[in-house]
């Protein structure tokens, strides 16, 4: 047999042969439709800003602040409305203090002095307060970034007994006590006393005795101690401590620790033990 006719009779080979099926084959797409589709997602959302124009790109950004603030104002620092004159001269009506949401996440506690701010349900006020989803969902947004405050349970007072201090009212000289030390309170509004209402309480573990100063006109623990809690605060209700006026600018100033209560004693070392539990006299 010739050359001719032996190759006639060779099977023709494929010049373009198939890809090979197997895992190793084809495009990531193909084989992942799962990944394909994200990839799609992911691409339509990157060109979606830019897609309608001004209007589309200024909401988006919005949308990203609001979110942010909201973080922040959960979390690090939020805006407090003053809304009533409880704590003048320290503070006035309308004043919005920064809330430092960390001074007590560290192991560090409210002491003596600090001006905190709290949740008052089951303290202040019994049962939580309802309120519209709706109104509860616009006022956290306007409370965020101080038009608005914040819930209605919500209150700022000065601290001015810790666990198991012994706190009355009044000595011979008209002053407060902590543990049998006289208290000079220099941020009492102008002409107020101490109380005029007597008291003498030990205030139970892991509770806070607040107060108002300008007393005259602060419903506080004292009005409270009837009601279940006695009238104390519990650390786990305290959103955290006003460190700042940060407006009206005319106000802007920090707010540190009072000094009146550096010379009292620790708990038991001067005469905490005592009466407690209600007011006498």
């Amino acid at each position: 047999m010739d050359t001719d006719e032996q190759l006639a009779q060779l099977p023709e080979r494929d010049r373009s042969p198939g890809p090979e099926q197997g895992r190793e084959r084809g495009s990531r797409s193909a084989r992942f439709p799962a990944f394909a589709s994200f990839a799609s997602f992911a691409a339509r959302a990157r060109r979606w800003p830019a897609g309608g124009g001004p209007l589309r790109r200024a909401g988006l950004l919005l949308f990203i602040c609001m979110i942010f603030l909201l973080l922040v104002s959960s979390y690090v620092v939020q805006p407090f409305v003053i809304p009533s004159g409880s704590m003048r001269n320290t503070l006035a009506v309308g004043d919005r203090v920064l809330v430092n949401k960390l001074a007590y996440r560290f192991g560090d506690g409210p002491r003596r002095g600090d001006v905190i701010v709290f949740d008052g349900t089951d303290s202040f006020v019994q049962g939580a307060p309802t309120e519209n989803p709706v109104a509860a969902l616009v006022r956290k947004g306007a409370s965020s970034v101080g038009l608005m405050r914040s819930a209605r349970s919500d209150y700022i007072k000065r601290v001015v007994g810790v666990g198991g201090d012994r706190v009355r009212c009044c000595d011979r000289g008209g002053r407060l006590e902590v543990n049998g030390h006289p208290v000079l309170e220099d941020y009492l509004y102008p002409g107020d006393s101490p109380s005029q209402v007597p008291f003498d309480i030990v205030v139970p573990e892991g509770k806070l005795w607040v107060m108002g100063d300008h007393r005259s006109d602060s419903r506080d623990s004292r009005d409270h101690l009837g009601e279940p809690g006695g009238g104390t605060v519990p650390v786990g209700r305290v959103l955290g401590r006003a460190d700042w006026i940060g407006w009206p600018m005319g106000r802007m100033t920090s707010l540190k620790r009072s000094g009146a209560f550096a010379g009292v004693p620790d708990p038991g070392a001067g005469g905490a033990a005592g009466h407690g539990g209600g007011p006498h006299g």
